[in-house]
């Protein structure tokens, strides 16, 4: 995957160019940069989640389709655990705060987000895999439970998971 915050960076308008060259300012055009990049980042990995909560809900059909309501619930449980962690990584603050606002995020901190947010997209890749385990459980109805139990812990801990970047931003971790 390319480095998203180089593609922002490549791709200033010919002001922000030019007013990094003013002392002082080139370090705001930097965090705007990895602000857009934090937003870039955010908004891929929500793509990502969306996808698997919609295969989620594919294989709560299939569950249907095949006679096997009785596991219904426990796949809405994975499905919830995923809209949870969609609307928190969509709504989650910037990894940047304004200029004036009481909180700021200095560039190493911006780093550190940025780095832990890349670990999301092992975990979608991760969740994939055992939806996949789902899929094929539905042949062989007895491994089910332990395939849908496993997304919903995936699921859960990638929720949890989340909360360190908000510590990240507000120091509470440390």
């Amino acid at each position: 995957m390319t480095d998203l915050f180089q593609k922002v960076t490549d791709s200033q308008d010919a002001f922000k160019k030019l007013a990094s060259k003013i002392p002082g300012f080139d370090g705001y055009i930097e965090r705007q940069n990895r602000r857009a990049a934090d937003k870039l980042m955010r908004e891929t990995i929500a793509d990502r989640f969306q996808a698997l909560w919609t295969r989620t809900s594919e294989l709560q059909t299939d569950l249907v389709n095949e006679g096997m309501i009785v596991y219904i619930d426990d796949m809405e449980r994975a499905a919830i655990q995923l809209r949870t962690f969609i609307d928190k990584i969509r709504t989650a603050s910037y990894g940047y705060s304004g200029m004036f606002d009481a909180a700021k995020i200095n560039e190493d901190e911006l780093a550190q987000l940025y780095s832990f947010d890349q670990g999301f997209f092992l975990a979608a890749e991760e969740i994939g895999r055992a939806l996949d385990n789902v899929e094929a459980s539905l042949q062989d109805e007895a491994g089910l439970p332990a395939a849908i139990r496993n997304v919903t812990t995936l699921a859960r801990e990638t929720t949890e998971a989340f909360k360190q970047r908000s510590e990240i931003i507000t120091g509470s971790g440390e």
